[in-house]
């Protein structure tokens, strides 16, 4: 048997009747809410670079999007991480201009965008390359007198930098800020900063390097006379011809400067324990160590051998010389 028909329509009224508040419902909450208008900022997000290709220029991370919606799904969006996409899946080296519209950002149904900025983005897409640079140190001012720098280094001495073929290709090193050397009279390590254009800051950062500086006095080449020359194991008096020697020495230039008499910087001698006497015997001429002061280096010795003479048989033939002058004025 079929359904009575007033049963049949008081049920299609009721169907209608839900129908109608929910739509209702639905209209209230999509389209009767109140309708809010802000501002947002939204992150661009870059898809698929080619490994070969990096971003060579400066660019706006960022659009600032005025949109307008109902306040429950402004609230809601604040839950989401809505990002401008850029794909750039098919991109080649040069300039890529990135049009920005209400339809590029992907907003939920019920959002409409009123405003993008900027509205254009240009990015200049340039071969991703490695290049070594090495690190050169920059310097001014002086040691302090008498005192030299002989040489600095570097440690890393050089960087592998990964970037734009354009922006790599235009140094060909990387330089230390300014290294004052003014009343420098010591070696000594320094942490320095690379002195870096803003373009290769951007690439790798605040840099520090460990700059060695080795300093030493300044050495003069200088001609010593008179050095006594000591006997050492002689087992009787003698004595040696010459008396003194000469020496060419490198020696510092604050002593050459604060001392009177250079020969005292010296000390000469020859060991005459092994030898047969009358006979020679090299010298042996070493400087004196002077605390905070260079050694003194000996380059060569004048005479670098001396005679050495029984001194008794000197005497000796002193005594004889006056007989032997007598015996000749008798003849």
């Amino acid at each position: 048997m079929g359904r009575p028909r007033g049963k049949r329509r008081s049920g299609d009224w009721a169907l209608k009747a839900l129908s109608l508040c929910l739509g209702v419902f639905l209209w209230y909450f999509v389209v009767g809410e109140d309708q809010v208008d802000i501002n947002v900022f939204v992150p661009i997000e870059i898809l698929n670079l080619p490994e070969d290709l990096v971003i060579a220029n400066q660019y706006k991370k960022e659009l600032e999007v005025s949109i307008r919606g109902p306040r429950s799904l402004i609230q809601e969006l604040r839950n989401k991480n809505i990002t401008r996409p850029v794909d750039l899946s098919n991109a080649k080296p040069g300039p890529v201009v990135i049009r920005n519209d209400e339809n590029s950002i992907p907003f939920p149904r019920g959002i409409s965008v009123l405003r993008v900025q900027p509205t254009n983005i240009t990015l200049v897409l340039d071969r991703l390359i490695r290049k070594d640079f090495p690190i050169h140190p920059v310097t001014e001012g002086s040691p302090k007198p008498g005192y030299t720098l002989k040489r600095i280094t570097v440690s890393p001495d050089h960087l592998t930098v990964s970037g734009p073929k354009s922006i790599l290709d235009s140094e060909m090193a990387l330089k230390t800020d300014i290294i004052n050397l003014d009343g420098l009279q010591r070696s000594t390590t320094l942490q320095v900063q690379l002195n870096l254009s803003p373009q290769f800051l951007d690439l790798i950062g605040e840099t520090v390097v460990t700059a060695r500086l080795e300093v030493e006095e300044t050495l003069l080449t200088k001609t010593v006379r008179g050095i006594p020359v000591n006997v050492r194991g002689a087992r009787e008096p003698v004595t040696t011809v010459p008396k003194t020697v000469a020496v060419i020495a490198s020696i510092p230039e604050n002593l050459v400067r604060n001392t009177p008499e250079l020969a005292m910087l010296f000390r000469a001698s020859v060991n005459v324990a092994d030898l047969q006497i009358p006979g020679s015997a090299r010298v042996n001429v070493i400087g004196v160590n002077v605390p905070d002061h260079a050694p003194i280096r000996i380059i060569s010795t004048k005479p670098a051998s001396v005679r050495v003479l029984a001194e008794k048989k000197t005497r000796q033939a002193g005594r004889r010389k006056p007989s032997r002058q007598t015996d000749n004025s008798q003849q």
